[in-house]
């Protein structure tokens, strides 16, 4: 009987803790990081070492570039109003940095999309990174508060792994031959930037 009652406890106690084994494991956070490249304008969510998805973005351009560093997502904000020097932009196509926002650990940076769609694969922020709607909505279901997110400003190892080899650099004409083939075009008017965004929550978040 003593025997029965030490082999019904050995059960228990295997079961108890095959339970609490597999709780810990759904408990357990993610270990994700997003790697942004900017010289690729690429960004890669990377969980558990294993490459989830990837991106082309928009970055700083030269006179306004993106920060270099390693950083976290400190807030995130669906349906963001968008609010600088008096102005004010409530959620629709127009918002600057449209339908969400993750605000990194550097004040005034984040993830973001954008009102000008043809602005993404190029260095043309004024130095968030942008995203097109579709992945930047998608992005922000699959992060959280407290992600690392990784802003590589020249390429590496980890950004050949992760985007493949640099692409090759377009030729470009003499400035004899251009100006032979071609008349030279009236310069475009300075268009200002967009200046970096406060944001606060409009819906949820």
């Amino acid at each position: 009987m003593k025997a029965l009652d030490l082999s019904i406890w050995a059960v228990t106690a295997t079961l108890v803790f095959g339970f609490a084994m597999h709780a810990t494991a759904q408990d357990s956070p993610t270990n994700r990081t997003i790697v942004v490249s900017l010289p690729d304008r690429k960004l890669a969510l990377v969980e558990d070492g294993q490459v989830k998805k990837i991106y082309t973005v928009a970055v700083g351009k030269p006179s306004s570039p993106s920060p270099v560093g390693t950083f976290k997502i400190e807030r995130r904000v669906a349906n963001p109003v968008y609010q600088h020097d008096g102005k004010t932009v409530q959620p629709g196509p127009g918002n600057p940095v449209g339908t969400r926002w993750m605000g990194l650990s550097i004040s005034g940076y984040g993830i973001h999309g954008t009102n000008e769609p043809r602005s993404i694969g190029r260095a043309a922020s004024h130095g968030c990174i942008r995203m097109a709607k579709g992945d930047l909505e998608e992005l922000y279901g699959l992060v959280a508060v407290g992600d690392r997110v990784e802003l590589i400003g020249r390429r590496n190892d980890e950004t050949a792994d992760l985007f493949g080899p640099a692409a090759p650099a377009v030729a470009q004409p003499q400035p004899e031959a251009l100006a032979q083939t071609a008349p030279t075009p009236e310069p475009a008017p300075a268009k200002p930037d967009l200046p970096l965004p406060t944001v606060s929550a409009s819906g949820s978040r």
